[in-house]
């Protein structure tokens, strides 16, 4: 059996991003993440399935198999660590990793992989503050659910879509960054942080950024909508 291809390997990182979230692994939500349309992904789910990689039951729910976990995992962990890489030994910001890191994550020799591994030391999450050690994720809300006047700590940002991430970054939105949120209606978010900086997001890009809140907002149910900038929609 053959390693999976580059296109397998892509179709693998969104279904272990659903599941890392406690999402339904189902061709829709796929097809909803990566805003592909319904036969695309229903072409590349059969592949993955006749390539051993997940199993669906007789309601098309996917599961992945042994081997495809561990394809999945493994893919998912080379690409949050080429962009610690990137980011603290090549110096690149963290808004312009991502798309560097999709294109190395399946052309990497171990012998390369170990040596980021060494290179970023301790480093525990990709600069977006997903874990590099997959299945540390710590649990988080969108800060868009978030109430006025709670205390909030930047987790992470669940979609990485560069231009998404540009928005974010031009925002000063980092992971790490606490405040309190002072300000939010239909439209637009704000939290202050302690220095006094405000920084304002529109509610669909605060949809991508979890957070640490107390209080906590109620457990969101179902996968969230693609952010829109300037009328284009972006997945996860």
């Amino acid at each position: 059996m053959g390693h999976p291809t580059a296109g397998e390997e892509e179709y693998l990182e969104t279904l272990y991003w659903l599941h890392e979230v406690q999402l339904p692994l189902t061709a829709a939500n796929v097809s909803r993440a990566m805003l592909l349309s319904a036969p695309t992904v229903h072409e590349m789910v059969k592949r993955l399935e006749a390539d051993g990689l997940i199993i669906r039951d007789e309601r098309k729910r996917i599961s992945f198999t042994e081997r495809g976990l561990d394809v999945a995992e493994n893919v998912v962990s080379r690409h949050r660590l080429v962009e610690r890489f990137l980011t603290d030994v090549l110096g690149i910001p963290w808004h312009e990793v991502h798309e560097e890191a999709e294109r190395m994550e399946h052309a990497m020799s171990p012998m390369i992989e170990a040596g980021m591994r060494t290179a970023i030391g301790s480093a525990k999450t990709c600069p977006h503050g997903h874990p590099i050690e997959v299945g540390k994720r710590i649990p988080g809300a969108p800060l868009a659910d978030v109430e006025l006047g709670a205390k909030i700590q930047v987790l992470r940002f669940e979609n990485e879509a560069e231009p998404v991430l540009h928005y974010l970054y031009g925002a000063g939105i980092q992971p790490g960054l606490e405040g309190t949120v002072v300000s939010r209606d239909d439209e637009h978010v704000a939290f202050e942080t302690a220095e006094g900086t405000t920084h304002t997001l529109t509610i669909s890009a605060a949809e991508t950024v979890s957070v640490k809140a107390d209080p906590s907002p109620p457990e969101r149910v179902g996968l969230p909508p693609a952010v829109v900038l300037e009328q284009a929609a972006f997945g996860r």
